[in-house]
């Protein structure tokens, strides 16, 4: 399993509900990246998206804790447990946790890969993730600049967890 995240100098992903900012080559990665996966995220981050409707092209696990929570076009779980019976009908590789904080702070410890959009900025923020670069089991494995740096410098980073063997 993978993460995806753009996160800023303090590690942060969020503000008030929404992201911190929005950089146009880094919604292509995470489209391209997440493209004909699955991912799996909060009630909250559906609700941000356009519509408040699943991604389209993807197959959307949802975790939320409201029992009656149901979304169209998408798979809808209410416990850790509930999550990792649906996740088993996938295989690891294809899977991608986008969000958010309590989403990612829950499957981060199972996942073997982030694919991360480090932002050359800090923001006024609520929400955020560890520091891969301050673990000892996360490694750099890939790096390359953004090159639409019109607005703000970033970089697309990708970690493995030595700490999780295929």
């Amino acid at each position: 399993m993978k993460f995806i995240a753009a996160v800023d100098k303090n590690w942060a992903i969020g503000n008030k509900g929404r992201l911190l900012i929005r950089i146009s080559e880094d919604q292509r990665n995470f489209r391209q990246t997440t493209m004909g996966h699955v991912v799996v995220l909060g009630r909250k981050t559906l609700e941000e998206f356009p519509g408040g409707r699943p991604l389209k092209g993807r197959a959307n696990i949802i975790l939320s804790r409201n029992p009656e929570y149901a979304v169209e076009d998408a798979v809808v779980v209410h416990s850790m447990n509930e999550l990792f019976t649906e996740l088993a009908k996938y295989d690891t590789d294809d899977i991608f946790v986008i969000g958010g904080q309590t989403i990612y702070d829950e499957l981060i410890p199972y996942c073997d890969e982030a694919v991360i959009t480090k932002i050359d900025r800090e923001f006024e923020a609520d929400a955020f993730i560890s520091n891969l670069d301050k673990l000892d089991n996360w490694d750099v494995t890939d790096e390359r600049p953004g090159e639409d740096v019109s607005e703000v410098n970033f970089t697309f980073v990708t970690y493995k967890n030595s700490d999780l063997k295929k």
